[in-house]
């Protein structure tokens, strides 16, 4: 280490001890975590897609990037043990819009192809995917790569309460800055590595690892609640109840819905009966779990 780098890495230090100042370090990507000890460990893998687009039924992916994990039988993340990255050529130009967001260009896909046996082959000894926005990644995914149908999805951006836990909110940036570090890249294979060391951070004052949090969560099942028909004047109760709106795009019922664990689904139904419907009835339910949460089957 430099002269340079020292004073700076002193400087760093001391602006860390005043409760005057907050230091973020740039990310640098790292292999391992927590020490295996002889333990058996599982395999994770973490996801995440670029698209020309926000339709998950008809835009296209233009880079998928895979990082494979394992983690302890405490939930704590142990080891990065492979990545993928792989650019798609998508049937139309990739959007102005797009390019501006990502950095990916026309000329950085021509000619790619994600190979899907590649994929299958990577995923295989996975018992977990992991994406930061599963609700988006995971409809795009299964759409390329039916095997990955087949696998228990948590979602990082919804499944932990980051602002509970003194988070800014649940965006990657600001949940990268809350653990003290700052990461200038945008390419999926970059927001990858960002988030496995997010998730492998203890959440303040819990003395537990993030993914620890994430894990509970998303092994729990829930029960997605439909307020079919509702009164259009009672909308805006359901939405400060939690509920949110489906316009049918994606083949499901155009309604507002929510998602609630097991053990609240007999008192959303009494909200509905007795606020929004007056009168006894029988809303749609869906029970989810890992398997199907997020997909585009459900």
């Amino acid at each position: 280490m430099s002269s340079e780098n020292i004073d700076l890495a002193k400087m760093a230090e001391i602006l860390t001890r005043s409760p005057d100042y907050r230091v973020l370090r740039k990310l640098l990507p790292r292999n391992e975590f927590a020490a295996c000890n002889g333990q058996i460990v599982r395999m994770g893998i973490l996801i995440d897609v670029e698209t020309t687009g926000l339709n998950t039924a008809q835009d296209e992916v233009i880079e998928l990037a895979m990082v494979k994990f394992t983690y302890l039988p405490d939930d704590r993340i142990a080891a990065i043990t492979d990545v993928f990255s792989s650019f798609n050529e998508p049937s139309i130009p990739i959007p102005e819009e797009i390019t501006e967001l990502t950095g990916i260009t026309d000329e950085m896909v021509s000619g790619h192809r994600i190979d899907p046996d590649a994929v299958a082959s990577f995923v295989s000894d996975a018992v977990l995917i992991v994406a930061h926005n599963a609700n988006f990644d995971r409809k795009f995914a299964e759409r390329y790569w039916p095997v990955l149908e087949r696998r228990p999805w948590a979602c990082s951006a919804t499944e932990v309460e980051w602002r509970k836990h003194g988070f800014d909110g649940s965006r990657l940036g600001y949940l990268l800055a809350g653990v003290g570090l700052f990461h200038q890249a945008h390419r999926a294979i970059d927001d990858c590595r960002a988030l496995i060391e997010i998730l492998a951070s203890d959440i303040p004052k819990l003395n537990r690892s993030a993914f620890a949090i994430l894990l509970e969560r998303a092994r729990r099942k829930t029960v997605r609640i439909w307020a079919e028909h509702s009164p259009f004047e009672l909308k805006d109760m359901l939405k400060k109840r939690g509920y949110r709106w489906s316009d049918g795009s994606d083949g499901g019922p155009r309604s507002w819905y929510v998602d609630v664990d097991e053990a609240n689904q007999a008192a959303e139904v009494e909200f509905l009966q007795t606020a929004i419907y007056l009168q006894d009835v029988e809303p749609r339910m869906q029970i989810m779990s890992a398997m199907n949460r997020f997909s585009c089957r459900l």
